[in-house]
């Protein structure tokens, strides 16, 4: 298949481009950097937002995958900082659904990038993708996202929402950033430790998203995830273990709050999300438990 992935510089983006080349697809990368492009992939220059010589691959393209938005972890939420994340992800996703309902030829499917957070802070109980949005910034955020990727069912595209747990990657996010005070000898619990963490391995992230991409029946909100979420206790405590450190210096939300402001939302609630759906659609987890995904992401 000709596959156009915008945010395919990013964490997941370089990984899942390695895969979708090894399996055989041209890759079309849409990117703020220009870039040298050979064999099977391809760079184009887009800022995200406008229409330009990029709308080409969209033409030509069988299937399209949107990972664009800015990391929701790299400094306290500023009005400016949240300006940033509801446009890059809103912004983007609008000219890339305009461009499929432009183009001449009609592109099979759009896997547009979501998140768990999609349900706001959830102590009990199971998010399926049945639930309403929550009330919160980010879950606010996801809604007006999703809402624009569906927008592509127009053009004829089934759409499906990846909404994504915390990604187990050493390379980057928010796995490097829990395992720093571990590192030190000052790792913990952070808040309650009650709140729900869903995670999924990077391989996982990956094969999920190739598997949606292949499968026609699966379409609308999709929880990427593993099947076995656990409290940010247990989380730590796991983590640990693997790091041969121990977890017993719990952070109180409060320093987090004054530390982080508004951003400490995602650290100090969480969501059980499951992975029913997907599942369903035939998926089977690399790694469905903790211990031995982190074991493979820390190499412990």
């Amino acid at each position: 298949m000709n596959i156009v992935v915008a945010g395919g510089t990013g964490l997941i983006g370089q990984r899942l481009v390695r895969q979708l080349t090894k399996d055989g697809h041209h890759v079309v990368i849409l990117s703020r950097d220009a870039r040298p492009s050979g064999g099977p992939v391809r760079y184009e220059s887009w800022n995200g937002r406008d229409a330009g010589p990029w709308i080409r691959s969209i033409e030509e393209a069988d299937a399209v995958i949107n990972l664009s938005g800015a990391s929701v972890a790299e400094g306290r939420w500023t009005t400016d900082r949240k300006r940033l994340i509801r446009d890059s992800r809103i912004l983007a996703t609008r000219a890339i659904v305009q461009a499929l309902r432009d183009a001449s030829r009609r592109t099979r499917v759009l896997v547009n990038a979501s998140g768990v957070g999609y349900y706001g802070s959830m102590e009990e109980g199971s998010a399926t993708e049945s639930l309403p949005p929550g009330q919160d910034f980010l879950a606010q955020v996801c809604r007006q996202w999703e809402d624009e990727a569906r927008a592509a069912e127009g053009a004829g595209a089934r759409v499906a929402f990846l909404r994504t747990g915390m990604v187990l990657d050493p390379s980057g996010g928010a796995l490097t950033k829990l395992m720093l005070p571990f590192r030190f000898f000052v790792g913990g619990p952070l808040g309650t430790g009650r709140q729900w963490v869903s995670w999924v391995h990077h391989a996982d992230m990956v094969g999920s998203i190739v598997h949606v991409l292949n499968t026609e029946g699966l379409s609308g909100p999709i929880n990427i995830a593993a099947p076995a979420p656990v409290r940010m206790k247990e989380f730590c405590a796991t983590l640990g273990r693997v790091m041969r450190r121990p977890s017993w210096a719990p952070v109180p939300s409060l320093v987090l709050e004054l530390a982080l402001g508004e951003m400490s939302w995602i650290i100090l609630t969480g969501q059980k999300a499951l992975p029913d759906k997907l599942v369903a659609g035939g998926y089977r987890h690399r790694f469905a438990d903790l211990e031995r995904a982190l074991r493979d992401a820390v190499g412990g």
